[in-house]
């Protein structure tokens, strides 16, 4: 329970997993491996941010939706896991970006994932990383991420 015990000190409450929205599963295991679905900025009841970066929404709000991305990830983790205890390493995160043609920022904003990560698992939560800018994302939202765990068994 220490994951869920830094959460608490960082005042981080997990909103209810997301659930798939197509033909897809939140979550694949192979080995000790799990990848996660693209998620986005929301809750169970939907997206919770709809803009993009460059045109209507800042750097430092993209930042604030990656982080919350992250968020949801990890209760989607959660829910596949029982424990986040059971996450041995973050492997890779792959942030996509809804930008504006001319944005080029798109790592400053996926930061907002990655230091969320470091600050819950400390060392365990660095990465490696992409972050790419994308014309548009499903439903208008600002940033989508993928994320690869190592997991104990």
């Amino acid at each position: 329970m220490k994951i869920e015990q830094r959460l608490e000190e960082l005042g981080v409450e997990l909103p209810e997993p997301a659930v798939p929205v197509a033909n897809y599963v939140t979550t694949v295991q192979t080995g000790n491996i799990v990848f996660t679905s693209g998620h986005g900025p929301g809750t169970g009841e939907g997206p919770i941010y709809q803009s993009q970066l460059g045109t209507d929404a800042t750097i430092e709000e993209g930042y604030a939706s990656a982080r919350q991305v992250a968020i949801c990830l990890l209760s989607t983790l959660k829910h596949a896991l029982g424990d986040l205890d059971r996450i041995k390493r973050v492997i890779k995160v792959l942030g996509f970006v809804n930008s504006a043609p001319d944005f080029i920022d798109q790592p400053a904003v996926v930061n907002g994932a990655s230091d969320f990560l470091v600050e819950v698992f400390g060392d365990k939560g660095r990465h490696a990383r992409s972050a790419v800018g994308m014309v548009q994302l499903p439903g208008g939202i600002p940033v989508e991420i993928e994320m690869v765990v190592e997991i104990e068994d």
